[in-house]
C-alpha cells in the first residue's frame, strides 16, 4: 500500500507543478512577457492548456463570471491538496 500512497503523491505533485506553470504562463503572455507567436512558447502553452481544460471546463462552468480574474487553478489546487490529505490520512495506516 505504501508503494500506492507513493505513485498517488508524486502524480498529485506533477499535477501541482502542471497547474502552476500554466497560471504563472498565462500571467506572463497575459502581459506580453511572452510572445504565444514563438513556436516553443506556443507548444508549451497549447499542451500545458490541453493537460488542464478538461479539468478546468467543469468547474467554469458552476463559477459565475468573475470579471478577468479566473480563480479556478486556486479551486483545483485546493481541491488536489484536499484529496491528498484524504487519501494520505486514511490509507497510510494500512
Amino acid at each position: 500500500m505504501s508503494s500506492f500512497l507513493a505513485i498517488f503523491n508524486m502524480a498529485i505533485g506533477i499535477a501541482w507543478w502542471i497547474i502552476i506553470v500554466q497560471a504563472v504562463m498565462s500571467w506572463l503572455i497575459s502581459f506580453n512577457v511572452l510572445n504565444i507567436r514563438q513556436p516553443l512558447v506556443y507548444q508549451i502553452w497549447s499542451g500545458l492548456n490541453r493537460l488542464t481544460e478538461p479539468v478546468y471546463r467543469p468547474i467554469r462552468n458552476l463559477l459565475p463570471s468573475m470579471g478577468g480574474i479566473d480563480i479556478t487553478p486556486v479551486i483545483v489546487l485546493l481541491a488536489l491538496s484536499a484529496l491528498q490529505i484524504v487519501v494520505n490520512n486514511n490509507l497510510s495506516p494500512y
